[in-house]
């Protein structure tokens, strides 16, 4: 499972490593903070793997760390609100991200959109 919050990305799947624990994972140090305080652990360095950061977590703790970043928002726009709590270059992946996900678009939405686009044009 992927999570964006306003403190970075993670990444937590059970890779069996711990049982009854997920790993979460992140490619920077700082989106593990409040989970890694949650779990009372210290965030591991692993540089040869596609993450390099970790904690484990059970699932539990990491609902509790997703309730708690849920009641937090207080923001109309989540791309705003990663530029002031993180940093540019959150920022504009943060928009990479909008913008692949764009692709998946429902086709209803494409022809909508299509047709309206068509008609201004014109």
């Amino acid at each position: 499972m992927w999570i964006f919050t306003q403190d970075g990305f993670i990444s937590a799947v059970d890779n069996g490593v711990k049982p009854g624990k997920l790993a979460v994972r992140a490619r920077d140090r700082k989106s593990l903070v409040g989970i890694a305080q949650i779990t009372d652990s210290v965030i591991e360095f692993t540089p040869t793997r596609d993450y390099q950061y970790r904690v484990y977590a059970t699932k539990k703790q990491l609902t509790e760390l997703v309730s708690l970043d849920i009641e937090m928002i207080d923001y109309g726009n989540f791309k705003d609100r990663v530029h002031e709590t993180l940093d540019n270059d959150f920022h504009h992946a943060a928009g990479q991200v909008w913008v692949a996900m764009n692709e998946v678009t429902d086709k209803e939405y494409r022809d909508w959109a299509d047709q309206r686009y068509t008609r201004v044009r014109q």
